[in-house]
């Protein structure tokens, strides 16, 4: 694994983590279900992650399966992870069979969401400022919410792209952390990964899991 991808997944975990600690404090009254409201959709699932950290982490990590099949749960219906795995898969998609692109899917899922528990599971608490809350407008279908990770040695920025999908849900669609697109960086550990197989896409999906992200 390069150097950049593990500084990505570095990046990748502490995002989730200062995410998680700092917007902790969130009233529950204020993150009901707002699905149609991007930001406390954020927000609202954030409170629903702490909950889930809280429960599972005294027995972590003997609970580790069930930890991950709560977290796996929480985020289904949040992250648009079809739609990533899809832009991960690049112009391979196109030469993927139904059943390989379906495979994938849950592969990457499955991975990420396994990256994302072990990364939450220990999380400290740092400060993390919301910087562009604003107005959804109507029809909007995309939007960018930033965030500033802070620590005492450091700022990173913190992006998520979001898209409002037919039913009105706001999904993630993307992270960028501190400048490195995730979504561009596993597309290329997608295609170096290809290449290295011959194009042999089944060698690729088999040997893609949450040791990979």
């Amino acid at each position: 694994m390069s150097n950049v991808f593990m500084a990505v997944k570095k990046w990748f975990c502490m995002g989730l983590l200062t995410l998680a600690s700092a917007l902790g404090v969130v009233s529950l009254t204020i993150a009901q279900d707002n699905a149609s409201d991007p930001y406390q959709q954020i927000e609202q699932v954030t409170v629903e992650l702490l909950e889930t950290i809280a429960k599972h982490k005294d027995a972590y990590p003997e609970n580790e399966k069930a930890y991950f099949n709560s977290l796996e749960g929480l985020l289904l219906g949040r992250i648009d992870f079809a739609f990533i795995a899809r832009n991960v898969m690049g112009n391979y998609y196109k030469q993927a069979t139904p059943e390989q692109r379906a495979r994938f899917a849950a592969t990457f899922r499955s991975g990420l969401v396994e990256t994302y528990g072990r990364g939450l599971i220990g999380y400290e608490n740092q400060e993390i400022v919301l910087v562009n809350v604003g107005q959804v407008a109507e029809g909007q279908r995309r939007l960018t919410v930033k965030q500033e990770i802070r620590s005492a040695e450091t700022v990173y920025p913190l992006e998520y792209s979001m898209a409002r999908k037919k039913t009105g849900q706001w999904m993630v669609v993307n992270v960028v952390i501190n400048g490195i697109n995730l979504g561009k960086t596993f597309r290329n550990q997608f295609v170096q990964s290809a290449q290295r197989a011959g194009g042999d896409l089944e060698q690729v999906i088999n040997g893609w899991s949450s040791k990979s992200l």
